[in-house]
């Protein structure tokens, strides 16, 4: 039934400033940009050794409306990164703040998450089974 991560869809009140931030993170711009009402409300970049999708929607857009504070999730979405304390770092030159420090959860298996400068968790994640199926990183688009 579930066959990997497809779309992860973050919010921001500033969907612009969000696209940019991310864009600079990734190295890449987003690919696809929807405005409703004038103003940027959806963008979506795809990125990583599957070209996973990861989208900011305008938080105006959210059903139910937003979290209350920032990081306020049950659920932590982990993207593969082959050196998490380097990927952690860089991070938080950034602009995020830390959610979950960098641990080893156990033999292969290091991960971190940090808060986005728009309130949402971003996991990171060194995961020797993502190795052992997907190979190691290529430079090669």
């Amino acid at each position: 039934m579930l066959r990997g991560l497809s779309t992860i869809t973050y919010t921001a009140h500033d969907v612009a400033a969000a696209r940019d931030w991310y864009a600079e993170l990734l190295g890449v711009d987003a690919y696809f940009a929807k405005d409703l009402a004038g103003a940027l409300a959806y963008a979506e970049f795809r990125i990583g050794d599957h070209q996973a999708e990861l989208g900011l929607l305008d938080a105006r857009y959210v059903p139910g409306g937003p979290p209350a504070t920032p990081g306020a999730v049950g659920t932590v979405a982990y993207w593969a990164v082959d050196d998490v304390h380097a990927a952690h770092a860089r991070l938080l030159g950034l602009g995020c703040t830390e959610h979950g420090p960098v641990t080893e959860q156990g033999p292969g298996f290091v991960t971190a998450s940090v808060l986005d400068p728009f309130g949402n968790v971003l996991g990171i994640m060194y995961n020797e089974h993502y190795l052992a199926v997907v190979g190691p990183a290529t430079t090669e688009t």
